[in-house]
């Protein structure tokens, strides 16, 4: 989206199936007209995700133009680093990065982890939002993995973390802070100039541990989903 010869937004979507991102805030007029554009070209939307205001402009502009019904799937902290602060003390053990003989514990796990936020993954993993990130351990000394996270690609200067998963009877120990910073030094160590990651705001525990470490509230982000249009 343009303004005055200049990018002002970009929209995007993961998949021909997949919600619609946008990135920057829209007034009501600017939700409106792309609203009117997208459906003007035949697209349907299953949902949008973005902050909480633009999200929430664009699903009530697609709620007027197209009959369908939004519905607020998922409110989001976003979360971008600032000074990195590594826990005190540091639980016992390493990280380590995971490798191919891993994916069945990584898959395991992300299955979990997409349960205990209420997601569903579809059928083949490879379709999953998970299947192209970049996955470490936390592993105690003898080598038993106890926690874990992963990152995204390094494209334009960001890395996502996401996600962290620690089993709930290992939880209150440190290890999901001690493997987020390690995944987050290793995003730097790629050249990373933001770090960001995603929280749910009704779990503090997860809140307080990435304010703890370094990680800086940026935005409230909000996902809808869309009902079919009424025909």
């Amino acid at each position: 989206m343009e303004r005055g010869g200049e990018v002002r937004a970009v929209l995007y979507r993961r998949s021909p199936a997949g919600a619609l991102g946008l990135t920057a805030d829209f007034t009501r007029d600017e939700a409106d007209l792309l609203a009117d554009r997208l459906a003007g070209l035949g697209q349907s939307l299953p949902g949008v995700s973005a902050d909480h205001d633009t999200a929430t402009a664009f699903a009530e502009a697609w709620e007027r133009r197209t009959g369908a019904t939004a519905v607020l799937r998922q409110p989001l902290h976003l979360y971008r680093l600032g000074t990195l602060t590594p826990p005190e003390p540091v639980p016992e053990g390493r990280v380590r990065v995971a490798g191919e003989g891993d994916l069945e514990q990584v898959m395991r796990w992300c299955h979990e982890f997409a349960a205990t936020v209420a997601e569903v993954l579809p059928g083949s993993w490879a379709d999953t939002r998970f299947a192209d990130k970049h996955f470490s351990f936390w592993e105690t000394p003898d080598g038993t993995p106890v926690s874990m996270a992963a990152m995204t690609s390094l494209i334009g200067g960001m890395v996502r973390v996401d996600p962290v998963y620690t089993p709930a009877q290992l939880r209150g120990r440190g290890y999901a802070g001690a493997v987020t910073v390690a995944v987050t030094r290793a995003a730097l160590a790629a050249g990373a100039k933001e770090v960001v990651l995603y929280t749910d705001p009704a779990n503090p525990t997860s809140n307080a541990l990435y304010k703890r470490i370094g990680y800086v509230l940026l935005t409230d982000w909000a996902v809808y989903d869309f009902s079919a249009p009424h025909r």
